[in-house]
């Protein structure tokens, strides 16, 4: 189990980044816009580094929704490989069949 500090951080940051998305979209536009002068987009990029740092969506670390692991996630089912095999194991996760030979 992962500590809870680390999985609360990363749920603050989820947070964040939901409330800067409208913005952060906006001024990233402004700023690549080859059609407006160059004082105007570097006045977007200042304004873009401006913002909170854990607003990025590549702050967001991907973890286990079980047990907040954040090595080897599985995209598909949020689950870390461990999770997955004992859910699996018990026939609690839906469409998966686990293989024997």
């Amino acid at each position: 189990m992962a500590k809870k500090s680390s999985i609360e951080k990363n749920k603050r940051r989820m947070k964040m980044v939901k409330q800067f998305a409208p913005r952060r979209a906006r001024l990233k536009e402004i700023a690549e816009n080859d059609k407006l002068s160059m004082e105007e987009r570097f006045e977007a990029r200042l304004k873009l580094a401006a913002l909170p740092r854990n607003g990025a969506p590549s702050r967001v670390h991907n973890r286990c929704e079980v047990s907040g692991r954040p090595h080897a996630v599985y995209r598909k089912f949020a689950m870390s490989r461990i999770a997955l095999r004992e859910l699996g194991s018990k026939g609690l996760v839906p469409g998966l069949v686990k293989s024997s030979w």
